[in-house]
């Protein structure tokens, strides 16, 4: 019978990877990319939003005296206003508040002083061919962009400690170590990702980054879920090491966290190449961006990770040490016992082969006859002619 195909045994989960074997390599790695993303910290910093930096607003209603303004226009206006008084400065994305009447755009722009404001209002209303009245604009301080980062801050520590807690709970505290560690790897390389493609740091970055959160901690919790199952009373045999258990189970739970993450990233990659790609929409693309990279690498993360520094962290227990080290002597007694009756097996061979090579020259046994050559002496009792 055929055996399956590569595709078919990793469905099954029995493609059988040496994942958690090469562990000191997805260590590397992660190290390097961590590394390089420190660096980008250190280096380029990152791009901070309006909100965070500080900047002005401008506020334009979507309908003046019968007139109708798309979105598009009231962007190109002000983006023209601004950069006359200002060609260095930038503009964000226009927003719309409200519906029907009632509706408002928004864009945010670079720190204007008092008077480039001014002049940009008065450009902006004879654009658009409405009164300077209709037109509201204000200062926005950095110390809001300082709020959401110290509410953010506050909710990811309380994140942290529940989950660490139901961890604990529910696996043990070297699961909870290697979730966390894997959460951290997560978090800063999606940031570094930020910091080298000079992406806008604004608030939906921010609740991103929280989102993503609950994505890499899902994948590594059903991998442990496995780990665990395989791992339950493992010192009572003598099969596997704890390593090789832990692989097993990623092997099994392989598919299930591809497809999940696959399933999940479609919709985030539509909002991110579409949405932000082809539609312009820049608010999509802060809020996509760190999705599509936390999400993705979130799953790679708790296969090739998480597991690794489990099996790393467990390696070090006692009990684990020890059974390690009966499964490694069982193994290297049984391949000395193969090896010995291998040679044993050969050299009963070799005997056989001299005993036959033997007999075949052995004397003849008494009474048989012997055979003479043509020519010999005559037989007796015979006359010569």
């Amino acid at each position: 019978m055929a055996r399956p195909g590569f595709a078919t045994r990793l469905y099954q989960g029995e493609a059988n990877l040496n994942i958690v074997g090469r562990r000191k390599m997805w260590f590397t790695i992660a190290a390097a990319l961590v590394a390089i993303a420190i660096g980008s910290f250190a280096i380029n910093r990152f791009h901070l939003g309006i909100e965070f930096a500080g900047g002005s607003e401008f506020s334009v209603p979507a309908q003046v005296d019968g007139k109708t303004f798309e979105q598009s226009e009231i962007q190109q206006a002000v983006e023209t206003a601004v950069h006359g008084v200002d060609p260095e400065a930038q503009v964000n994305a226009a927003q719309q508040v409200g519906d029907g009447t009632d509706a408002n755009y928004k864009i945010r722009t670079s720190e204007l002083s008092a008077t480039e404001m001014a002049e940009a209002k008065t450009a902006l209303a004879e654009d658009l061919g409405i009164e300077v009245t209709a037109i509201s604009d204000q200062q926005v301080s950095s110390a809001w962009g300082g709020a959401v980062i110290d509410k953010a801050m506050l909710g990811l520590v309380i994140f942290l400690v529940l989950v660490s807690a139901y961890l604990v709970v529910r696996f043990e505290w070297r699961m909870a170590v290697a979730a966390l560690t894997s959460l951290l790897f997560d978090l800063i390389f999606t940031a570094g990702v930020y910091s080298l493609v000079q992406f806008e740091l604004t608030p939906y970055t921010v609740i991103g980054f929280l989102t993503i959160l609950g994505y890499s901690l899902y994948d590594v919790v059903v991998v442990f879920d496995k780990v665990q199952e395989n791992t339950r009373g493992i010192t009572a045999s003598n099969t596997r090491t704890y390593a090789e258990a832990t692989n097993l189970a990623v092997n099994q739970t392989l598919m299930r966290s591809l497809n999940t993450g696959l399933v999940a990233l479609l919709p985030v990659g539509g909002v991110l190449f579409i949405g932000a790609g082809l539609l312009g929409a820049g608010t999509l693309k802060d809020l996509g961006l760190v999705l599509f990279v936390g999400m993705g690498v979130g799953v790679i993360s708790s296969i090739l990770f998480a597991a690794p520094v489990l099996s790393w962290l467990k390696d070090r227990d006692p009990k684990i040490k020890a059974h390690n080290a009966r499964v490694l002597a069982r193994r290297a007694q049984q391949s000395n016992d193969v090896a010995r009756g291998e040679r044993s097996r050969s050299a009963g061979a070799t005997e056989g082969d001299e005993v036959s090579v033997l007999a075949g020259t052995s004397t003849p046994r008494p009474g048989a006859r012997t055979t003479q050559k043509r020519g010999g002496a005559n037989r007796p009792g015979t006359k010569r002619r």
